[in-house]
Parts: structure tokens; C-alpha cells; sequence
């Protein structure tokens, strides 16, 4: 104590403690925003590059269920679509023409899934692609109007489908589109005699 009496308790200034509330929020707000710019990044990013990863996951599980229903090896052979005027045809070849196991493989396969697609039995491409797989439903309840014919290519085999349906051809046209689709590396479109060109008129191939 002084000898002129008690000195007075003192205090931070108030100007410093609004200051330091003031500095404190803004980095709050500063991390929200930086928080919310993060999400929006990984949703842009989801949104332009998601459409392939999850094309990738896509194929990869198509590739794992078709492994359970296609006995030859997906990564030595190649899967060929081309849409016709009259319908589609698949291909199927060995990747390498010595390779007579999967040759043999591919051949027999295709052999029986000509007499189910006949049938109007497409379990196989169901199982692997999905009940909701584009095409699928209309080419089962109108395989009575596909003519269905087998045969075989120079390291593989052929599936031709043939018909007067305007509408069974397009939904031929989306059932191949579906498989280069799903299958990724190991399909593509092929050129074929009367084959549909993008702007729907017949071409040669």
C-alpha cells in the first residue's frame, strides 16, 4: 500500500479483449470457409472424374461376375459389337490367335448362348450386367421375333442377331452399347457389313 492509499485494481483494456474476440472469429469463419471449399473440391471432383472411377468400379465388378459365367479369360480376349441395320453382331476372339484353349473356350460358349438367346433366355447377361441392363427385357419377350445364328471367326466366333422389329433393333443396338460399356478394356465397337453409322444410316464396315 502507498503511502498515498490503495492503488486501483487494473484491468485489460476493452478495446484488446473485442480485439481478440474479433481475431478469433475470423479465423473460425476462416476455417469454416476453408472446410466448406474442401467439400466443394471433392464434390467437383466426384462430379468430373467420378464418372470414370465409377465406370472403373463398374467394370471391375462386371469383370468379377463374368469370370463366373464366361469360361474363357477375360484379359486374352475381346468382345466386339457392331449394330446393323437389322440388328447387332458380337464377336468374340482370342486376343492371341495361337492360343487354342481359349479359341476353343470362346467357341463353346457362344455355341450355347445362341440356343438360350433363341430360347429367349438371357440369365447369362442378367447375371453379369444386371436385370436392369438396357435392352435386356424387350430381346427376352421378343426372341421369338430374332433370328439367332452362330459362327465361327478366325480365333473366335460370331453371334448374329437378325430382325424385322424396328423396335427389337433398337433395343439390340442398346444391349450391345451396354456391354462395350461394362466391359471397358476387354470390349469395343466393331465395323461390320450394314453397319448403323452414328447418324443411324446403314454403312459398309
Amino acid at each position: 500500500m502507498s503511502a498515498d492509499g490503495p492503488r486501483p485494481t487494473t484491468s485489460p483494456p476493452v478495446r484488446a479483449r473485442v480485439s481478440d474476440r474479433a481475431r478469433v472469429a475470423t479465423r473460425a469463419r476462416a476455417c469454416a470457409v476453408a472446410l466448406v471449399l474442401v467439400a466443394l473440391m471433392a464434390s467437383t471432383s466426384a462430379g468430373c472424374g467420378g464418372g470414370d472411377g465409377g465406370g472403373r468400379d463398374r467394370q471391375a465388378e462386371v469383370a468379377e461376375r463374368g469370370a463366373q459365367v464366361m469360361p474363357f479369360d477375360l484379359e486374352a480376349t475381346t468382345h466386339r459389337f457392331a449394330p446393323r441395320v437389322d440388328g447387332l453382331v458380337q464377336t468374340v476372339v482370342a486376343d492371341d490367335p495361337d492360343a487354342a484353349d481359349q479359341v476353343d473356350l470362346v467357341r463353346g460358349h457362344l455355341t450355347a448362348e445362341v440356343e438360350r438367346f433363341a430360347g429367349g433366355d438371357f440369365g447369362d447377361p442378367a447375371s453379369i450386367h444386371g436385370d436392369d441392363m438396357p435392352g435386356l427385357a424387350e430381346l427376352s419377350d421378343g426372341a421369338g421375333r430374332i433370328d439367332v445364328a452362330y459362327a465361327e471367326v478366325a480365333s473366335g466366333a460370331t453371334i448374329t442377331f437378325t430382325t424385322s422389329d424396328p423396335d427389337l433393333v433398337e433395343a439390340l443396338h442398346a444391349w450391345g452399347e451396354a456391354q462395350v460399356l461394362d466391359h471397358g478394356e476387354h470390349a469395343e465397337h466393331a465395323e461390320h457389313a450394314d453397319q448403323v453409322d452414328p447418324d443411324g444410316a446403314a454403312g459398309g464396315g
